[in-house]
């Protein structure tokens, strides 16, 4: 089945994050897949598990409190969201499947320019040198996948010290303009959405601009 891959530009969080859940909602047996790719103004979100004490100073930026899993993290213009809506039970995908698939096309994305970077099994996403380049958090629901990456491409990072990301006092935050890696969005959007398919053996992608096509 065709899978759609949408580019929605720079996009404020809370409307996207309820079209996830209504899309989520509506979607059927018959329903393409689709994968989402925009960047967020500054927000920090509060996963389920998520613990107030991890929100350190949150100051002027919002705090929206939502349905993945996981503890609170930044988002923010020059980072990579890639929402991966996809409907695991009909393909036969298990969690673990896609957690690996985000990890491992961050790891594979960065290799291509000559950067090393890894998973933890005990604190997901994707690091450099014991710095995290990428958050990882999904929900599961009616057996359709939602949520995703957060990749930090080229981006303000500071905001992230007003918090402890992931709930890890003391984690360093960095991006891949202190190492090799993709400079621009449109880069890092092609080689993670080619490197996120190729682990999942999706074949089949139309590309579209926004939700009006």
């Amino acid at each position: 089945m065709n899978t759609i891959v949408r580019k929605l530009g720079r996009q404020a969080y809370l409307p996207i994050w309820q079209k996830m859940q209504s899309f989520t909602d509506e979607r059927n047996a018959d329903t393409c897949d689709e994968i989402w790719l925009t960047e967020h103004e500054a927000v920090f979100t509060q996963g389920q598990a998520g613990k107030s004490e991890h929100l350190l100073n949150p100051g002027d930026i919002p705090v929206i409190e939502v349905d993945r899993g996981g503890q609170v993290t930044y988002h923010g213009p020059g980072q990579l969201m890639m929402y991966i809506l996809l409907d695991i039970r009909r393909a036969k995908w298990g969690v673990r499947d896609l957690v690996s698939a985000l990890e491992n096309c961050i790891v594979a994305t960065l290799k291509e320019y000559g950067s090393v970077a890894y998973a933890k099994k005990d604190a997901p996403g994707v690091y450099v040198d014991e710095k995290k380049i990428c958050s990882v958090g999904l929900r599961i629901r009616k057996g359709a996948s939602f949520h995703g990456l957060a990749f930090n491409v080229d981006m303000n990072l500071s905001p992230f010290q007003r918090i402890n990301p992931c709930g890890y006092a003391g984690l360093e935050m960095i991006d891949c303009t202190s190492i090799k890696g993709p400079r621009s969005m449109n880069e890092a959007e092609e080689k993670t959405v080619k490197h996120f398919c190729d682990a999942l053996g999706i074949t089949q992608l139309t590309f579209k601009e926004g939700f009006n096509e």
